[in-house]
């Protein structure tokens, strides 16, 4: 596995793998709205083929994690892309790294836990303000979980 900076792939291939990954190309959260192919962030390669791939912004001495996915499971993919940019926050003289996900992630929700990250604050309802931006986000999330909610985790760095 290669990590790269996404400045070295192109827009097209950004625009797919959102399309196919996420349904379009924006990221509606508390923190914004977010047209990802433009990020900053970095891409996990395995044979020239992109196996996960991480976004963030840097916002007034702290960095946030816009978009983590990883194609294959349990293989440190996921890690090594926040270790990335947590490494990358460092440089730029970020003090936290933080991400919002929802309610229904179960399993973000204990990979970022697990990685030193600790829920913050709950956003109440946030989750239907992002439909009213982008009404594709489905109403029912992972194990049958209403998608209700946005949380948002928080390391020091």
């Amino acid at each position: 596995m290669r990590i790269i900076d996404l400045k070295h792939i192109s827009t097209r291939d950004k625009v797919d793998f959102f399309h196919t990954h996420w349904g379009s190309t924006k990221m509606v959260i508390s923190s914004g709205v977010y047209e990802c192919p433009e990020l900053s962030g970095f891409a996990a390669l395995e044979d020239q083929e992109i196996i996960g791939l991480i976004t963030y912004v840097k916002k007034e001495g702290a960095c946030e994690i816009i978009s983590l996915d990883s194609l294959i499971e349990k293989k440190g993919v996921g890690t090594s892309l926040i270790d990335k940019v947590e490494e990358e926050a460092a440089r730029l003289g970020c003090r936290s790294l933080s991400v919002i996900t929802t309610n229904d992630n179960i399993q973000a929700l204990a990979f970022y836990q697990k990685r030193g990250f600790r829920i913050m604050e709950i956003f109440h309802d946030a989750v239907q303000r992002a439909r009213d931006v982008k009404p594709e986000i489905p109403a029912i999330g992972d194990h049958g979980i209403p998608i209700v909610d946005e949380l948002l985790l928080k390391k020091e760095i």
